[in-house]
């Protein structure tokens, strides 16, 4: 009793800002905890799946240039499909949190979530297929050279089959990050790592008494190291004690229409953000070969740079989208505002860090790709570095509108941040891009300034939704 005593008197004599930050510090540690040990798995498992596009350009680019342009082409076709569809598919982590924040223990809701969204992987699925077997006539259309055309049209039609099983994979994948347990999804991705850099190695070129089917073999080894991967993740659903009370895949044909149209109603305009993007990105490396060689080699190096440390801010919005998702299901509104900031501070600081290396070591950086010493790359290096200073301020806003649209989504808000998406980079950034790298001086680093200014501008329209998303009425006020 005279401690109990002793507690009380003491509390009474501290200041009222002291009780309250012993009573708020708690919590925001724990969100920020719980994000780092949520996103870290899926950082990991996105520079994996990073990893495996990084192994079919290794092995194909012992074929040649030729073979090296032709999958550029595919690839580049393929990737506007797929991921568009990834984007339609990740409907399936905010509602699956959602539900989990309703209802703890739910099962019935968020089997019926991941049976559609396995239904709108084979949907999606079926018309890219078709359209992707017809790749080179495209590339023909748009003028590229009948051979490469041929060449890369045999490579998609192979790789078309990876896009089923890739799109499966992520609705399971997805599933159990909604359900904050999203390690396995990473071990699958390694193990998938190593699969597809065998496959490459004996099919491309004809190993162990295989055939050697050049870059037809790459496409075949990316189809079935991705098929693999689902099988993979099916066994874990399905056996793991964890998920297997679930039951995901019973009675798959039943069809269930309004989840069907739920998953599509959210997933579109996420698709459509996502395809709005990685478009205006292709455009710009058209941009930089109108330039010439140099200014297109030292851009696909700095947008590769920027690609590789984008991975963290984008595992840490997944994670926010799941975060953010269970806290609105639950109607906790400041649980919401905690963990959407957490994220969104664990993330712009990691790009804080970014920018600042790439701002004072850009010549080791551009060295890990190309040997800076020879005289042929001395013009790639000075562009490089040119760029890679432009590309510190677009890693700060590259990272915050990731960050905002992760948040975002975790309320199922999507249809917004879409027109956003369209504004900032088909509106603002790549007219920009093309009026300074075409009409002014600044040639290559105009296109990086274009690029930079659009995603800017996505940042500041996707933050300040975020901040606003009370009035908006996205969430209902704190009380």
């Amino acid at each position: 009793m005279p401690a109990i005593r002793n507690n009380i008197e003491t509390s009474k004599s501290l200041p009222r800002t002291e009780i309250a930050s012993e009573r708020i510090w708690p919590a925001w540690k724990e969100n920020f905890v719980a994000t780092l040990q949520l996103a870290l798995p899926m950082v990991l498992t996105n520079l994996a799946q990073m990893a495996m596009i990084v192994t079919d350009v290794v092995f194909i680019g012992r074929l040649g240039p030729q073979a090296l342009a032709a999958s550029s082409l595919a690839v580049n076709i393929y990737h506007a499909f797929a991921f568009f569809a990834f984007g339609l598919v990740s409907a399936v982590a905010p509602m699956v949190a959602r539900e989990k924040g309703m209802r703890r223990h739910e099962v019935r809701e968020i089997r019926r979530i991941v049976r559609q969204g396995l239904w709108t992987a084979i949907a999606v699925s079926v018309p890219s297929i078709v359209l992707l077997w017809h790749g080179d006539r495209f590339l023909l259309a748009i003028g590229q050279e009948p051979a490469l055309a041929a060449e890369a049209g045999d490579y998609l039609r192979a790789l078309v089959w990876a896009l089923p099983p890739f799109l499966g994979y992520i609705v399971l994948r997805f599933f159990i990050s909604a359900l904050e347990r999203p390690q396995w999804a990473f071990i699958i991705a390694i193990v998938a790592i190593l699969l597809n850099g065998l496959g490459n190695w004996l099919l491309i070129f004809g190993k162990w008494g295989l055939p050697a089917f050049g870059i037809v073999g790459s496409g075949l080894a990316s189809a079935i190291a991705t098929s693999l991967m689902f099988i993979g993740m099916t066994a874990v659903v399905r056996f793991d004690r964890r998920f297997r009370h679930y039951h995901v895949f019973g009675r798959f044909w039943e069809a269930d229409w309004p989840k069907f149209k739920a998953i599509w109603r959210l997933g579109l305009p996420i698709g459509a953000i996502i395809a709005f993007e990685t478009t205006v990105f292709s455009a710009a490396a058209f941009l930089m070969g109108w330039l010439g060689e140099a200014e297109l080699a030292a851009h696909a190096i700095a947008i590769e740079i920027a690609a590789i440390t984008f991975m963290t801010p984008l595992g840490i919005a997944q994670a926010a989208t799941v975060r953010v998702g269970i806290a609105y299901g639950a109607g906790d509104a400041l649980g919401v505002a905690r963990a959407g900031w957490s994220a969104f501070i664990l993330g712009t600081s990691f790009m804080v860090l970014t920018a600042t290396l790439l701002i004072t070591l850009p010549q080791f950086l551009i060295g890990i790709f190309i040997d800076v010493s020879h005289p042929a790359n001395v013009p790639v290096l000075a562009l490089g570095v040119s760029f890679l200073t432009v590309a510190a301020v677009f890693q700060i806003v590259d990272g915050a509108q990731v960050l905002a649209a992760g948040t975002l989504r975790g309320l199922h808000d999507t249809r917004m941040p879409m027109w956003y998406a369209a504004i900032g980079y088909w509106g603002i950034g790549l007219p920009l891009s093309a009026c300074l790298s075409q009409f002014t001086p600044l040639r290559g680093v105009g296109v990086w300034i274009g690029l930079a200014a659009g995603l800017a501008a996505v940042s500041v329209l996707m933050v300040q939704r975020w901040l606003r998303r009370e009035r908006l009425g996205l969430i209902r006020p704190m009380l």
